[in-house]
């Protein structure tokens, strides 16, 4: 819910507490960017809990993956800062042992959440394929690595840990995605609900803009924050996620990131997953 309080207009915020969430939204919420008069109640929860909140509305902005951008349009567009859209940095689909990506029809496969952009990848990727099971994207090494499901997909610093659990890589998502299309992978982004109106919607897009420039500027600075929300990793995992999922495309998707988003959710639409997108995708400049 929005709320006017003196001259400071506060909004609900949505972001994980991931590394990569904290380190973009740490100057923001804390006031030491400037965000077009805007104050912010924040809100960290995991990606789906936060794709489930957009689906009922409930917060003004927010992470959320690009899949279920597809089913919101309705109430929010895209803000063009914040997102995470890159290459070398998409889902991957492991297993205790390796197995052949074209012979995967029958396996139980674990999924962070049904909303999620892995979730599509993998549609996309192996549309055969339909024995789901959705899981905490914490939990879904530990389901493969003991035998409960055939395979995962994981996500954030499961990226970086899972040959500790004894598994193997047996596709790269987005390594396929960028063969496949050429396009960078869109995996998170910021939505903001219309009704907010196009200048205030603009003025996040700055805002977050600023927050990401202030964090590269001053990378110790948000180093509190980030390690209150990622206790169980290492200073090093955090670094590593944080450099894999900011960047460039995180200041300002640019044509090349819209582009990219854009063709996402068009595929997807001509393969039934998606409603076909309406205009207005963004606030207009």
């Amino acid at each position: 819910m929005t709320e006017t309080g003196g001259s400071t207009k506060r909004l609900t915020l949505g972001f994980s507490p991931c590394p990569n969430d904290t380190f973009i939204f740490h100057a923001m919420v804390h006031g030491l960017t400037p965000c077009g008069g805007l104050g912010f109640t924040e809100r960290l929860e995991d990606v789906e809990t936060l794709n489930q909140l957009a689906l009922g509305s409930v917060l003004d902005v927010s992470k959320i993956s690009y899949h279920l951008l597809g089913h919101i349009l309705k109430d929010y567009q895209l803000l063009r800062s914040g997102g995470a859209l890159g290459r070398g940095c998409g889902p991957l689909l492991v297993a205790r042992e390796p197995l052949d990506p074209a012979r995967l029809a029958g396996k139980r496969i674990a999924l962070p959440g049904r909303y999620t952009t892995a979730a599509l990848l993998l549609r996309l990727f192996a549309p055969q394929l339909t024995d789901f099971v959705y899981l905490p994207f914490d939990r879904i090494m530990t389901a493969v690595a003991d035998g409960s499901l055939d395979a995962g997909v994981i996500i954030h610093e499961s990226r970086f840990t899972y040959p500790s659990h004894g598994l193997v890589k047996v596709q790269d998502l987005g390594e396929w995605w960028e063969k496949e299309t050429g396009h960078p992978i869109p995996l998170g982004g910021i939505a903001a609900k219309r009704s907010l109106g196009r200048e205030t919607l603009l003025a996040l897009e700055d805002g977050i803009a600023r927050s990401v420039g202030h964090a590269f500027a001053n990378p110790g600075s948000a180093r509190g924050y980030i390690r209150a929300h990622s206790q169980e990793m290492s200073d090093e995992v955090c670094d590593a996620h944080i450099g894999l999922y900011v960047n460039d495309f995180t200041r300002a998707l640019g044509n090349e990131g819209e582009a990219a988003v854009r063709y996402l959710l068009d595929r997807a639409a001509r393969e039934g997953i998606l409603p076909a997108p309406p205009e207005g995708l963004f606030a207009e400049r």
